[in-house]
């Protein structure tokens, strides 16, 4: 099929080089001129695992290409995917300017009995202005669908070739056996093409976030009453994650979600709900967490060394959001280092992917190691945002000789407790039992500092936020 795809964002890219693989023929389109240079020049603008070898087999093959002339891209085109951004407006609600004036743009240059697809997440109610725009600018015939992505950043590639089931919302019956064709080499193992109406696609998308955001704040909820009774929410995990009827995924409890989905598909679900004068309370706890999660390491390390960090260095294991990407839209680790600046220290930071990205978010405010044991040199106290492989089994006599203080602050529940304990580490995971130093009860001045200048004088000065 001859297919066009309109933003090149994580879902667009990641759309238009997996239906390129499949056979089709695909341009992908976007206004961001340096970006469409970028693709052509074989740069490719995030990082998501596969697409190095996607993209530069299938353009060199001739099946896929880029261009910055969205109209272009739209001529002669079997299926338009509308793949662009829907970022929160100030009261939570999606904003659908970019998803419209693409739809503007596809009706004044339509070829009839073209298929629309929506792959961007919308709310309900899109799918009938997305027609109104194009009709207003055509008279040909056209399809309308809603297809949501559920694709995991770090894993979209391989989500998208096997994906454990594919929903899509049509006007009519008469759509279906070209979807059906289109998504057929995906699905060959079996798992189920779902066809609804459009109004219910829109809402599963939003329904799907929603219910494993929920399901992350519960935990965290859990985790932190863990903490006050003695319980290890690590064991509470597994005890409930045995459970059928509740299953282990997103149980893990930690410094919260982020990116770009969660948290914004959370608020505009909530915001849809009070358009329609529906209360959804349990959404707006669960943002509420989610935000307040986000700055629990900061709350262990002032409860550790005080308020006051003047003078002190930490280190930052993980920046992006995930493991697999680059990507730091929401990430806790921007509120766990701004907290820690503003509390007067020192930061260096690590990770794999997301370095460049830093830089553009902090600027020169902290210290971009080489390595995360240069992140952790001279550091009173390492914190992890991010659960990378390399992070999960460090040299522990390395890290421990670069340390300051062998104090690791685990927002990812890594490492076992009692294993810590043994190689002298201090350690304070989330949501289970901690790993203190005899001199959290008995601060002494910091060496080389007079003991009038230590940061926090007792551990009641740490407080609250």
């Amino acid at each position: 099929m001859d297919i066009s795809v309109i933003g090149t964002g994580y879902v667009g890219l990641v759309v238009g080089a997996c239906l390129s693989e499949a056979g089709n023929h695909v341009t992908c389109a976007d206004i961001d001129e340096e970006k469409i240079r970028s693709l052509r020049d074989g740069e490719i603008p995030i990082y998501e695992p596969g697409l190095e070898r996607l993209i530069p087999e299938n353009r060199e093959a001739g099946r896929l290409r880029f261009t910055a002339d969205p109209a272009r891209a739209v001529e002669g085109a079997e299926v338009i995917y509308i793949a662009v951004g829907t970022p929160p407006d100030e009261d939570g609600s999606a904003d659908l300017s970019h998803v419209l004036d693409v739809a503007r743009t596809i009706g004044e240059n339509l070829t009839p009995d073209a298929i629309v697809v929506t792959k961007s997440t919308v709310p309900v109610g899109t799918a009938p202005k997305v027609r109104q725009e194009i009709e207003s600018r055509t008279d040909v015939p056209f399809h309308v669908v809603s297809n949501p992505e559920f694709l995991k950043e770090g894993a979209a590639v391989e989500d998208f070739m096997k994906p454990d089931r594919i929903v899509l919302g049509v006007e009519s019956d008469e759509v279906k056996p070209r979807l059906e064709e289109l998504y057929e080499p995906f699905v060959r193992t079996g798992n189920p093409v779902i066809f609804m109406d459009v109004a219910s696609a829109e809402m599963t998308k939003y329904a799907a976030n929603s219910m494993l955001a929920t399901r992350i704040s519960f935990m965290n909820q859990v985790a932190e009453l863990c903490e006050e009774t003695g319980a290890d929410v690590s064991k509470v995990r597994e005890g409930i994650g045995s459970d059928p009827r509740i299953g282990s995924s997103f149980l893990f409890a930690g410094t919260g979600y982020g990116g770009s989905c969660f948290p914004k598909d959370v608020q505009a679900l909530v915001r849809k709900g009070d358009e329609e004068g529906v209360d959804l309370s349990i959404l707006r706890a669960t943002h509420t967490q989610n935000e307040r999660q986000k700055r629990v390491l900061l709350r262990k390390v002032r409860d550790r060394y005080g308020a006051d960090l003047s003078g002190r260095r930490f280190g930052v294991w993980g920046l992006a959001f995930k493991p697999g990407t680059d990507d730091m839209r929401e990430a806790p680790s921007k509120v766990v280092i701004r907290g820690l600046l503003e509390a007067g220290a020192e930061v260096a930071v690590h990770d794999p992917e997301a370095m460049e990205v830093a830089r553009g978010v902090f600027g020169d405010s902290v210290e971009y190691a080489d390595g995360p044991y240069a992140a952790a040199r001279g550091a009173d106290g390492l914190l992890i945002c991010t659960e990378w492989l390399p992070y999960r089994r460090p040299d522990w006599e390395q890290l421990g000789a670069a340390m300051t203080e062998p104090a690791v602050f685990d927002g990812r529940n890594l490492f076992e407790p009692g294993r810590m304990r043994e190689r002298g580490f201090q350690y304070f995971p989330i949501g289970r039992p901690e790993v203190r130093s005899p001199r959290r009860q008995e601060p002494g001045p910091r060496p080389g500092r007079p003991a009038g200048e230590r940061a926090g004088e007792s551990a009641g000065s740490a407080g609250g936020e």
